[in-house]
């Protein structure tokens, strides 16, 4: 029935209530809140992954035009080394997005995780609220 016993209680009698429905009332909103952040957290996510994805094949991409600049500038002018050059610069920004994006999923996976810790200890916190609320009403008038 009741896993706590009436001694470990932060709330022990009827005139606790008060208090008690308080408390409840607070985490009852902490424990919406962080669900309502993890689900734009996780709405958000495939957003990441798709930039992340769009931006590893744009480095791959300019990469691919850098190398195929480079083997043209070889064999060469003095402009095939200049535009050689330009290429390798957008082919290393591009892959520094690529990497930023992967950062930023790691980060928003990182924030999930977080919240979801933290609201299993706000929904634990409930249940041991409304544990001791149930714990004050069994008691004899």
């Amino acid at each position: 029935m009741v896993s706590l016993p009436a001694a470990s209680q932060k709330y022990k009698s009827k005139s606790d209530t008060v208090k008690l429905n308080k408390e409840l009332v607070e985490v009852s909103n902490e424990v919406a809140e962080l669900t309502a952040e993890i689900t734009i957290a996780q709405n958000n996510l495939p957003g990441y992954v798709t930039k992340a994805e769009k931006a590893k094949t744009d480095a791959a991409g300019t990469a691919q035009q850098s190398s195929d600049q480079a083997n043209k500038a070889t064999n060469g002018d003095l402009g095939d080394a200049k535009s050689a050059k330009k290429k390798a610069k957008k082919a290393l920004n591009d892959a520094e997005d690529a990497s930023d994006a992967s950062d930023n999923i790691k980060k928003q996976e990182k924030k999930i995780d977080k919240l979801t810790a933290e609201l299993l200890k706000k929904q634990k916190t409930l249940q041991e609220l409304e544990e001791m609320r149930t714990t004050i009403r069994l008691m004899p008038q």
